[in-house]
């Protein structure tokens, strides 16, 4: 009697377990999704406010025109990193906790995605930054990746420029508060130095810290100087500018990226007139196939031209739509490997190939302030 009652015990032991497993979800069914969501975080307050803008412009009419990847409706969920470092790591931190991003774009500003990028690093989410050039960005990095190209290689094309047009003596003014503008000095001196072997035309290197609005005792120092190299964020380089040339100094003005704003000129003004600086796009100097369709959707749609800014952000939309429908998948680890092994994307900043360490390899163009707008000087390839 106890052996029949205990096969029965295990009779129906077995039975419920195999109903159990058969009403349990497998990994061949799917949960089917009705969104996912793409996070961005972006500077739309703060010193940077301007480029995180433009930025966004970019993003927008991309997620206009690709809204849905794989099927799936995407949600872009933007958070605003107020310019900030440790509100960019906690903006980083609501779009994977919070709104449970797949992958995020961002940010303006090196010291910025820095700050992001160790959130995401940890959490396993892949992120297109779109315009932070220090190398440290992805540095170490499985999970960054970026749209454009990086400092050494900006460095060098101003050292580059000033050294072919003749330029004998250069002082370089700093913003020691922000990586991107202590990276890019040294880049541009040691380019400065492989170039003409030596740094003795480098007569002044002098340094200010976010806030500073008075460069009188930076540009007291810069002796004879027919160059002013100032990679810093365009607010500081337009009230330098002014402040230069009201201390009588008539030389030429260099700087990189992040001189593209309209408050360049509007607070610079007619000193800020000649100046020179490298930049990732020109919509007078299209490349790819996709550059004259994209600006005419941003002309319809906003009614100017679009800035380096908004085309980056319209090409880090669109790298991460492509890695998602390559990877045939919403997992975060197979989107990060789709991302990595991008190979002639073509973006409408140039044809996008990311290298080994999580970087775009594509040209530079250079832009000169004239009568009050951007133009077009030459095209630098790596």
């Amino acid at each position: 009697m106890y052996i029949k009652k205990l096969i029965s015990f295990m009779f129906v032991v077995i039975l419920l377990a195999g109903l159990a497993a058969g009403c349990a979800p497998t990994e061949e069914e799917p949960t089917e999704l009705t969104e996912v969501v793409i996070g961005v975080y972006e500077p739309m307050t703060g010193a940077q406010a301007a480029g995180g803008v433009q930025t966004m412009q970019g993003v927008n009419l991309a997620y206009e025109q690709r809204g849905e990847v794989l099927g799936v409706p995407i949600r872009l969920v933007l958070v605003d990193n107020r310019s900030d470092k440790a509100e960019s790591a906690t903006a980083m931190t609501r779009l994977i906790e919070q709104e449970k991003a797949i992958a995020v774009v961002g940010s303006y500003g090196s010291s910025n995605s820095m700050a992001g990028g160790e959130v995401s690093e940890k959490a396993g989410i892949p992120v297109m930054g779109c315009s932070p050039t220090n190398p440290l960005v992805t540095e170490g990095k499985e999970f960054y990746f970026r749209a454009c190209f990086i400092d050494p290689f900006q460095g060098r094309v101003m050292a580059k420029y000033a050294v072919e047009n003749g330029i004998k003596k250069v002082a370089i003014i700093q913003n020691i508060s922000q990586d991107y503008s202590v990276g890019l000095a040294a880049f541009f001196k040691e380019a400065w130095i492989e170039l003409t072997g030596s740094a003795d035309g480098i007569v002044a290197e002098t340094a200010y810290q976010d806030g500073d609005q008075d460069f009188t005792a930076q540009l007291g120092a810069i002796k004879d100087a027919e160059a002013i190299f100032a990679p810093g964020y365009y607010g500081d380089a337009a009230l330098l500018m002014n402040q230069a040339r009201e201390m009588g100094f008539s030389g030429l003005f260099m700087g990189t990226d992040a001189w593209e704003a309209p408050e360049l000129i509007s607070i610079g003004g007619e000193a800020a007139e000649g100046a020179v600086f490298s930049s990732h796009y020109s919509a007078e100097a299209a490349t790819t196939p996709a550059s004259k369709p994209f600006v005419d959707a941003f002309e319809a749609k906003y009614g100017e031209a679009p800035s380096a800014m908004a085309a980056l952000g319209y090409d880090a939309y669109m790298l991460v739509v492509d890695a998602i429908e390559r990877a045939n998948s919403f997992d975060p680890k197979a989107i990060r490997d789709a991302m990595a092994s991008t190979k002639d994307f073509t973006g409408v900043t140039g044809f996008i190939t990311i290298n080994e360490t999580g970087d775009a390899v594509k040209d530079a163009v250079i832009l000169e302030v004239r009568d009050g707008a951007f133009k077009y000087l030459t095209t630098v390839k790596p």
